[in-house]
């Protein structure tokens, strides 16, 4: 059995065609086949169901794969420690964020990250949070920035900083008329929220709970920006992270700040206990949180 072997199962798992999985592995599709029929014959067990139209894992296969990962991503941790050990600034840096905290982070991140560390590569993923720790687990990426909680004994969580939650409401609307007010005040009242999948869609059922407030069902948006339209176009209300509330603002909208407690989200950097970069990640983690000072002076800053 050779890494190039698990390299070429892990190719065909991913693109289930031997055609696209040799192409990415730079390989012959009959190189790739031949290699993938000496692991079977190998390991003595199937991995695929060929058929003329699909490839599909026996179950077996599925285990191997995930096997394989996990042996690849520890091959790929090897060679990164060996790089870290000559200058972990040189080199990529793969790193995750979700799409309600991406666009409104990463503009203050970046600049800041090239100026302290200009020879490395910085590699930007935006996902929604199940496939960045996905990712994460596969050795896929670095590290991610993630909402907390977080429960995973294989990860190193560093916390970042509290975000607190704004509501948004149309500038006609009677609440427009106030600075602010407590959670219960949203009782009876419905909130637009994000579809299925964004971790802030969560965060905000977590509110509507707690609140008394109920989703409003006819409406699900795809991003922050559809809900910041929908509240100017008058549909609703919803409740917005301070970083997005910080963007251009609209003569649209109405922004009030809740009462303490206020609703709010906590962030945290995630990187594999495991991975080499252990001791530099800790060091964009602290000009993370050096950022987030900057941008929320009045925020919660305390360590988890």
């Amino acid at each position: 059995m050779t890494l190039r072997e698990l390299e070429y199962l892990i190719a065909l798992a991913d693109h289930r065609h031997f055609g696209r999985a040799a192409e990415v592995c730079r390989v012959s599709q009959k190189t790739l086949s031949t290699q993938i029929r000496k692991l079977e014959d190998h390991l003595g067990a199937a991995l695929i169901e060929r058929t003329p139209r699909s490839v599909m894992l026996t179950p077996f296969g599925r285990d191997a794969v995930a096997r394989a990962r996990r042996i690849m991503g520890e091959v790929e941790e090897m060679r990164r420690a060996a790089l870290s050990c000559r200058n972990p600034e040189i080199g990529s840096l793969r790193l995750g964020i979700f799409p309600t905290l991406g666009p409104y982070l990463l503009p203050h991140v970046v600049p800041r990250l090239r100026e302290r560390y200009p020879q490395l590569e910085l590699l930007l993923l935006e996902e929604k949070s199940e496939n960045l720790l996905a990712r994460l687990r596969e050795g896929k990426l670095d590290a991610a920035v993630l909402a907390l909680p977080i429960e995973d004994e294989r990860l190193q969580v560093e916390f970042l900083f509290e975000e607190r939650f704004l509501l948004a409401v149309p500038a006609r609307h009677p609440l427009a008329r106030r600075d602010t007010l407590a959670l219960n005040e949203l009782g009876g009242y419905d909130l637009m929220l994000l579809e299925e999948g964004h971790c802030l869609r969560d965060q905000a059922l977590d509110v509507c709970r707690v609140s008394g407030a109920a989703e409003r069902a006819s409406f699900r948006a795809t991003s922050l920006e559809t809900l910041r339209q929908m509240v100017g176009a008058e549909v609703g209300m919803t409740l917005l992270p301070e970083l997005a509330a910080r963007s251009p603002a609209s003569a649209q909208i109405s922004l009030l700040r809740f009462n303490d407690p206020a609703p709010s989200r906590r962030l945290a950097l995630c990187w594999r206990r495991s991975s080499a970069m252990s001791q530099f990640l800790k060091e964009i983690a602290a000009l993370l949180r050096e950022i987030s000072l900057e941008l929320l002076p009045d925020g919660e800053q305390n360590a988890a």
